[in-house]
Order: C-alpha cells, then sequence, then structure tokens
C-alpha cells in the first residue's frame, strides 16, 4: 500500500533547511519564531501522546480551541497518528456541543482551559475518555503530557480514501451533518490550488483566518505548508496590525468583512501592498462595491473562489491574466472539477439560466457522517453531488451565484442556518414563533435578523432574548435585530414567506 497520509505529504515538500522559519506569531507579547522543525517535532510529540493511549482505530479527536501555532500542531498530530480531526468553533456553547460530541462520539477533546469546567464534564458524560486543554499561550495539559513523549515519529499508513477530517456544517432542518473528508480529499485539493494560484517557494501567507474554518485550515494552512513557504501568523484579526505587515506578506486570505475592514484603515495604500501578488477572497458573497474599493486604494484585484465545507475549493477567478477576474463571478472550475447548473429535475441548462449548482471531483467529501439517507439525498443518481447554491453560468464557462435555495446565511464568512436559531428562539419564554433571515451588512455581508411573533399576553423584551441566545449559541449565530410582528406573512400553503421578509429589512442596516 502507497503512503497516502497527508502529513507524510506536507512534511515532504518542508525545505531542505528545517531551520528556516515557518511561522512567525505577529501577535504574541514578545517576538515568536516556530522553524520548520519545530513543527514537525512538535508536531510528533503529540501524536507520540495521541499513539500512546492506544485509542480505537481512526478515532474522532474533537478540538474547540482558541487559534495558535500549537493548535496548528494538533492539527497535523492528529493526521500522523491516523486520526479523525474534528474542528469546533471555540464560540460554540453547551447546547451545540452536546449535538456534536454526542453525533460524533470523540475518544478525545482538546479545548480551551477556561472552558474545561464544563466541556470536561459534558465530554466524559458522553462517554468521551480523554479531555486534555489548550490555551493561546502555549499553556495547557495536552502540552504537558506531550512533552513527556519523544520527538518523532513515523505517521501511520493511510490510503487515499481513509477519513481524515469531520467537518460539521449547519443543516436546514437545526441538524447538523458532519461532512467526511479523506486524505485524498485534502491532498488534491491543495495541490490543485498551489499550481493554480501560482504559489512558490519565496512566498509569505499572511494568516488571520480562523482554523476551525476550511478556508482557514484546509486552503491557507495547506497552502503555506505544501508550498515550503513562511507564514505570519495571528490569532485574531486586527485590521490595522495587518495592514501594518502586508509590506511582510506576498499572499493573504479572508472573507469579505475582512477586507471592509481594512479598506477604513488609512495605512492601506499600493506602497503597503507592494509585495503582495495576491488577495483571496471566499466564504461569503463579495459586494461589488468592496471588490472596486480594494482595487482602487490598493491596484490589487482580489481573487473571489467558491468551495464549501462538503467539496472543498471548487471553482476560482484566474490568477493570471489579475485583469480577468470578475466582480460578483466565482470563476471557472478549477481543474478535475466537474460543475454543471441543472433544473429542479436535474437537466443541465444552457448557459445564462438560473439553476442548481451540482459539481464532482476528487475534492468532494464521502458523505454525511452517520447520516447514510441524507447522504444519498444529496447526490444525484449519477454522482453529482447538488450543493443547494442556485447560480448561472456563462459561455465561457465562467460561474455566477445568485441564491442559496436552502436559506442559508453567511454572516462574516461563518455560516448561519435560519432553522437551527428559530429552533432556539421558540424555545425561549414569551416567543410563539420565529422567522430568522438574512439581510444586508456594509460590515458583514449578512446580518441575523429575528422576526418574532409574541406568545398572548407576554411581553417580550429584544435584550433578554438576545442574552438567552448568547448562553446557547454562538455569538454570529445571535441575531443582531429581533423585531416584532403580529403575524408572519405565510402563503396559500401556510409556509412563512421569507422573501417578504428580507425585502422588508434590506434596508435596516444601510445607514
Amino acid at each position: 500500500m502507497i503512503q497516502q497520509n497527508l502529513y507524510a505529504a506536507l512534511r515532504a515538500a518542508f525545505p531542505a533547511d528545517l531551520d528556516a522559519i515557518a511561522v512567525e506569531a505577529a501577535d504574541s507579547p514578545e517576538p515568536l519564531h516556530y522553524t520548520w522543525r519545530d513543527l514537525d517535532r512538535g508536531s510528533a510529540m503529540i501524536a507520540n501522546l495521541i499513539d500512546s493511549l492506544a485509542l480505537p482505530p481512526r478515532s474522532r479527536i474533537a478540538v474547540h480551541t482558541d487559534k495558535s501555532v500549537e493548535a496548528l500542531m494538533l492539527y497535523l498530530a492528529v493526521l500522523r497518528s491516523g486520526h479523525v480531526y474534528l474542528p469546533l468553533n471555540i464560540a460554540y456553547q453547551a447546547a451545540e456541543l452536546d449535538y456534536f460530541i454526542g453525533h460524533a462520539e470523540p475518544a478525545m477533546v482538546v479545548c480551551a482551559r477556561r472552558h474545561f469546567g464544563w466541556v470536561g464534564p459534558l465530554a466524559f458524560g458522553l462517554g468521551t475518555k480523554h479531555v486534555y486543554t489548550l490555551d493561546d499561550d502555549r499553556s495547557g495539559t495536552l502540552l504537558d503530557r506531550a512533552a513527556l513523549h519523544a520527538d518523532s515519529q513515523a505517521p501511520a499508513l493511510r490510503q487515499a480514501a481513509d477519513l481524515a477530517a469531520i467537518v460539521y456544517t449547519s443543516g436546514t432542518t437545526g441538524r447538523s451533518k458532519g461532512a467526511m473528508l479523506s486524505h485524498g480529499n485534502l491532498l488534491s485539493n491543495a495541490r490543485v490550488l498551489k499550481e493554480h494560484w501560482g504559489w512558490v517557494g519565496g512566498d509569505v501567507l499572511m494568516h488571520a483566518l480562523p482554523l476551525f474554518h476550511v478556508h482557514g485550515l484546509f486552503v491557507a494552512c495547506h497552502a503555506a505548508l505544501l508550498g515550503g513557504s513562511r507564514t505570519i501568523w495571528f490569532n485574531r484579526f486586527d485590521p490595522r496590525a495587518v495592514v501594518a505587515r502586508l509590506p511582510d506578506a506576498t499572499v493573504f486570505m479572508g472573507v469579505p468583512t475582512m477586507y471592509t475592514r481594512m479598506l477604513a484603515e488609512p495605512s492601506l495604500t499600493p506602497e503597503a501592498c507592494g509585495l503582495m501578488r495576491l488577495f483571496v477572497c471566499g466564504s461569503a458573497p463579495l459586494r461589488p462595491e468592496t471588490f472596486e474599493a480594494w482595487r482602487e486604494r490598493t491596484g490589487h484585484t482580489l481573487l473571489e473562489r467558491y468551495g464549501m465545507s462538503e467539496t472543498l475549493m471548487l471553482t476560482s477567478n484566474p490568477y493570471r491574466p489579475e485583469d480577468a477576474r470578475r466582480a460578483g463571478t466565482v470563476g471557472q472550475a478549477l481543474p478535475g472539477v466537474g460543475l454543471r447548473v441543472c433544473d429542479d429535475k436535474g437537466r443541465p441548462l444552457p448557459a445564462g439560466e438560473i439553476g442548481g449548482i451540482e459539481v464532482k471531483g476528487p475534492g468532494v467529501f464521502q458523505g454525511y457522517w452517520r447520516m447514510p439517507e441524507k447522504t444519498a439525498d444529496e447526490f444525484t443518481t449519477d454522482l453529482w453531488f447538488k450543493t443547494g447554491d442556485l447560480g448561472t453560468l456563462d459561455a465561457q464557462g465562467t460561474l455566477r451565484i445568485v441564491g442559496r435555495s436552502r436559506d442559508l446565511i453567511i454572516t462574516g464568512g461563518y455560516n448561519v442556518y435560519p432553522a437551527e436559531v428559530e429552533g432556539y428562539l421558540n424555545e425561549l419564554p414569551g416567543v410563539a414563533e420565529s422567522a430568522v433571515v438574512g439581510v444586508p451588512h456594509p460590515d458583514f455581508g449578512e446580518a441575523v435578523v429575528a422576526v418574532l411573533v409574541a406568545a398572548p399576553g407576554a411581553r417580550v423584551d429584544e435584550a433578554a432574548l438576545a442574552a438567552g441566545l448568547k448562553a446557547r449559541i454562538a455569538g454570529f449565530k445571535v441575531p443582531k435585530r429581533l423585531l416584532l410582528l403580529p403575524e408572519l406573512p405565510r402563503n396559500a400553503m401556510g409556509k412563512v414567506q421569507k422573501n417578504l421578509l428580507r425585502e422588508q429589512y434590506r434596508a435596516l442596516f444601510s445607514a
């Protein structure tokens, strides 16, 4: 069997000089650098700790920590040990983690030390045997225990089809689905992006994205590791600090919110971007105004692309020539990706007509964890994945996304499904029913807005409801406004007409 472990492939791309700087922690209190040897040794020690636990083969390892270089080492260690990485947003609260841990049944959980008091009992109660802590200041029981182990390790033998990660995506019914990604899925996509985006060894990546997200982990980190390129690392996005370091970087990957916030910095100039060769934007729709403003301010044109947790990256605007990138489009299919737009009967549509976007290729996931019926529903009989997005293809094969058939809200690059938020809202005192929609927002792209109907005789307090939600779900899912109506608009079949609500409140944040 040929070794197909993703870590082995990434390690083979490390530069010959292992003592060269691989990662610079740009927002640490004091200068902090990690060499390529540090990444290899650190991940080996954590992998040896994992190996010492004698976990069942291909165990899930759930990670609910703040971003740090050590968290990246933990990810690499899970790959090395041949187990399955399960990233969880640090903002997730107890009700959310209860579902993820109960559904995935991880053998090991790593959490921030400040959350151990509730994550530990929750995980142990659901059958997890090992819970460690990891903080962004290089402390925690994970590192304490790993320090007792050797700093060399042979990666577990894995095939391309073996599971490497499970990424949970919100479901339209409020039930999250775990997209299963293999070593082959991740490696094939990384290699395509490295080639398509012209990655070279001398590149320097500015990394300010979260690690629990496909964009930050599987796109940005894989690109730098596979390219043997140095990374300027920010644990948290600070627009002023990031702009200050742009003169030292060549590549930046971000979501639209990051670009709008950097545009607000007077220090963003063409001179600050003098060495930059590529700005990538994704994970949420980019407003044409932001596209044009960025080009005017910096002299660079943002490269938009399209992907999903289930598929990794699917399309990209051209790397060269730069002036061929078009606002409002996400480019053409990447090499090896099949892309088509179909009607509601699954028939491919001609250029210019709106339909459902369907894809296939080496990056498309293996299915949803422990949801075979849902997996079957999401694929056509000829095994194309139905993305749930609506779009058009022009005569040249350039894709334009025009909507989302599943009401997905993307706010600041994070996915929010209305049904999940509605489920929590409807459980709160005084709420008879609710409808959650996304409306345009100048900073976040879209904002989550909830329209409520009060129970008979109840008085609804917006601040109290928001506080109740914040205790149960991640902050980015909490509506920015909660609005009260006597009743929700419905059609003749009784279905809430969310399109009318979106139109009614589309100017809510325009000022």
